[in-house]
């Protein structure tokens, strides 16, 4: 029985920190909406369909060709008769109708490498189809954090454009008592600008990841859930450089493409055996001839100026080129994986630190400020304190949202960032189901029960 094209998947993994509201999305939402209507998915996926036909034409083939034909032909001559002298005129028609078929009965196997060929052509599809999956989560991911990153600074940069107008506003009170002098006023007045450029530049930022967001999700944000606790990930670099190899999809499609690079050198060689074709006919002319006809024949090349030579190791460097081009990917898959494993360490350290800044700086900043009232500080020192009390929660916020990219980078770069892995709860692509539909080219047109079933599972009538 065909199988079902779309796969329950299990439950969702992610679970939001905190408690939220039944209206904000999680990060599990947008990739899930992201799954949903990407375009880039599905246009991998009729790639992937067409690669299937590959199979289904190797495999057609191998079977006879039967073809008809039909003529019909009219003739007439004008001229002079060599014995009577007179003019003569002659007419005629002609129908003619055939039944031929054709078929291969030896080939030294070509066909079967054909056939092997397209099959790991549709493995190594279905791996690209697999690694298009995980650019377009991880996008979405990127959109994610971009924006609840975007939202973070408005709203630190709004509270710090309220700060700066209360401190202008104590500034002038106290320039009007003669407590401070206009340049304590002027600083406060320059900072305070400073800090609305800030906020129209953070509100720029949000803008543009807005419109990330809606490219990889299809719709813009609304209210956006916290960013969700780490996924599980590997215990050490051995065990993610180790699924990295055995999983990534590049590695894996380079796999497919180098048993492709071999077979091809295995048809290159037996381009120069022979081939054993035979052929039926009937035909039936106009007035009740009938003709019968069968014939068997070899054909090889005996000499081609040396094309066949060329081909052949034309195949051998092409094969030699995909095994270095699969070792070279490995090693950039496995280089990949820790640096990723190693960004995540730098921006756990980096979250720590800032926190302890954070925590300083606020000390800092609430007793200057004390210490100004009492006038043993001056505006500035106000001012500078506050403005480092906001960079250090603006770097922690761009900090975490680094770190939850690159907590899914390090999945993607082992193979693992898909909707199956991360447990997303929702029906997934089927790529074998068309596959396993026309693979063994079924002599119904595209309208069979079967391929019918499939085209409107996946929505195409």
């Amino acid at each position: 029985m065909l199988k079902s094209l779309l796969l329950a998947t299990g439950i969702t993994g992610f679970m939001v920190a905190g408690s939220v509201t039944a209206q904000a999305e999680t990060l599990a939402d947008a990739m899930i909406s992201a799954y949903k209507t990407s375009n880039l998915l599905e246009q991998n996926r009729a790639t992937l369909r067409a690669a299937d036909e590959g199979v289904a034409q190797a495999v057609a083939a191998l079977r006879p060709v039967v073809q008809w034909t039909a003529s019909y032909g009219w003739t007439k001559s004008e001229g002079v008769s060599s014995l009577t002298g007179r003019d003569v005129t002659s007419e005629g028609s002609s129908a003619t109708t055939a039944l031929s078929a054709s078929i291969t009965l030896f080939d030294f196997g070509r066909n079967r490498l054909t056939i092997s060929s397209q099959k790991e052509a549709v493995l190594a599809t279905r791996e690209t189809l697999r690694s298009i999956e995980q650019q377009v989560l991880l996008a979405t991911v990127q959109a994610y954090s971009d924006v609840k990153s975007a939202q973070e600074q408005v709203a630190i940069n709004q509270n710090s454009v309220r700060v700066l107008q209360e401190e202008l506003n104590a500034t002038n009170d106290r320039f009007d008592v003669g407590e401070v002098t206009r340049t304590d006023v002027s600083l406060a007045e320059a900072q305070l600008a400073s800090a609305r450029a800030s906020l129209v530049s953070a509100q720029g930022s949000l803008e543009t990841a807005r419109e990330s967001y809606k490219a990889s999700t299809g719709h813009y944000p609304g209210k956006l859930a916290p960013l969700p606790p780490a996924p599980n990930l590997p215990k050490s670099r051995d065990e993610a450089s180790s699924t990295a190899q055995r999983n990534h999809p590049a590695i894996k499609s380079l796999q497919h493409s180098v048993a492709m690079s071999e077979i091809a050198v295995k048809s290159a060689k037996a381009e120069k055996l022979p081939e054993i074709t035979g052929s039926v006919s009937l035909s039936n002319d106009e007035g009740g001839y009938v003709g019968q006809a069968a014939s068997i024949g070899m054909t090889q090349t005996i000499y081609s100026g040396g094309t066949l030579d060329s081909a052949y190791r034309q195949a051998v460097a092409s094969r030699d080129s995909s095994r270095a081009e699969l070792r070279q990917e490995a090693v950039d898959v496995v280089q990949a994986v820790l640096t990723s494993y190693a960004s995540i360490d730098v921006y756990r350290a980096q979250i720590r630190a800032y926190d302890e800044q954070i925590r300083a700086a606020q000390v800092a900043y609430d007793g200057v400020k004390e210490e100004a009232t009492l006038g043993a500080r001056t505006t500035l020192d106000v001012l500078d304190a506050e403005q480092d009390l906001l960079d250090a929660r603006a770097n922690r916020i761009t900090a975490e949202a680094d770190l939850q990219v690159a907590y899914y980078q390090l999945l993607s770069n082992m193979g693992l960032l898909t909707v199956e892995n991360l447990k997303l709860g929702i029906p997934t692509y089927d790529p074998a189901a068309y596959y396993n539909a026309v693979h063994n080219a079924p002599l119904t047109s595209i309208r069979g029960e079967k391929l019918d079933k499939v085209l409107r599972a996946i929505g195409k009538q």
